[in-house]
């Protein structure tokens, strides 16, 4: 693993023909220190290595220097035609919902490039050991959020440690992030085919997501105050607006409390919805503060039954306060049909 001040790098690969107004995929690959994150992007061109880097030298993408990253970004695509994907690797303490922000909130660089995934390299021997860590009051484990925001996580050094410790740390994981997949490897090596091109951000794959979402399931939390994640389902369409209002007030204003009056955290917010007046399902993907609803390429069946699908991974979550704030916000002047 890199050392914490070293900068992400941006990778290039796969040298073949681009049409000119193709977006170039981005996958962000974060994991603690010690995940042997490095090894794992290794790509190669043909059995040889594309040595061509871009490094970010003045410092990580979800810090003060954002805009020197979004730049750096601006400026491969400057090259576009002699690559057709983007690695974008994080220092090992980086929050990469912050780094996947920036290709939601910036329009120019979102017409070149679109998020395919975020994927998380956990430390078979000490993810545990990271996932527990004591942090002080109101401070995140950084290890158990990159977690909860991958798409895919990968558990790496599955060679040193027994059977028992795998099924506790796999235990963890599915704990903290059900939504997502895991591998299981040693020394790195993972087929590319897993890890690339994972679609998880992509409004035209809704029949996929919605079959996904059917199959997760609320997760118990191994540890007071962790992660997990929730899932409920309510039948019926719903108003745009007051789905709008109900998500603001959950991921900006924290309205919602559980049973001991902490504030629910949700880090990583995904969904389907039936919505009034609309005959295409829409899709909801969240990250951190931000969120994007947009119709996918999927109709409502005539004789479908209309559900609404939610899945949240965060903090002092309760499933059961969150559905009545849900039904109780769509319900609210009777907008609910």
């Amino acid at each position: 693993m890199e050392e914490e001040d070293e900068c992400p790098e941006l990778v290039p690969i796969k040298e073949k023909s681009t049409g000119p107004t193709a977006q170039i995929p981005v996958t962000i690959i974060t994991g603690y220190l010690g995940s042997a994150l490095e090894k794992s992007l290794a790509v190669s061109q043909a059995g040889e290595l594309y040595e061509e880097w871009l490094e970010l030298r003045n410092g990580c993408l979800c810090c003060s220097v954002k805009d020197n990253g979004l730049k750096a970004i601006e400026n491969l695509m400057e090259k576009k035609g002699k690559f057709d994907y983007i690695l974008l690797e994080t220092t090992g303490l980086a929050d990469p919902g912050a780094v996947a922000s920036m290709f939601w909130v910036d329009a120019e660089l979102g017409s070149d490039v679109y998020l395919d995934g975020i994927v998380t390299v956990i430390d078979a021997k000490y993810g545990m050991q990271h996932l527990t860590e004591e942090k002080p009051e109101g401070l995140i484990n950084e290890a158990a959020r990159q977690i909860a925001l991958a798409d895919l996580a990968i558990i790496n050094k599955t060679d040193l440690v027994n059977e028992s410790e795998m099924v506790e740390l796999r235990g963890m994981v599915r704990s903290i992030n059900g939504l997502g997949k895991i591998l299981e490897t040693q020394k790195s090596r993972v087929d590319l085919s897993q890890v690339l091109d994972l679609h998880s951000f992509d409004t035209k794959d809704g029949i996929r997501l919605a079959e996904k979402l059917q199959l997760v399931k609320t997760s118990q939390p191994h540890l007071d105050k962790s992660m997990l994640t929730i899932t409920f389902e309510v039948p019926g369409s719903v108003s745009e607006d007051l789905l709008n209002i109900f998500i603001q007030n959950l991921l900006w204003e924290k309205t919602f409390k559980n049973k001991t009056g902490l504030a629910m955290i949700v880090i990583r917010l995904k969904g389907i919805f039936s919505i009034q007046h609309k005959q295409k399902k829409v899709m909801l993907q969240g990250v951190h503060e931000l969120y994007e609803l947009d119709e996918t390429s999927e109709c409502w069946a005539d004789h479908e039954p209309r559900i609404n699908r939610l899945v949240f991974i965060g903090r002092n979550l309760d499933g059961d306060i969150l559905k009545k704030e849900f039904i109780s916000a769509m319900s609210n002047k009777d907008c609910v049909e």
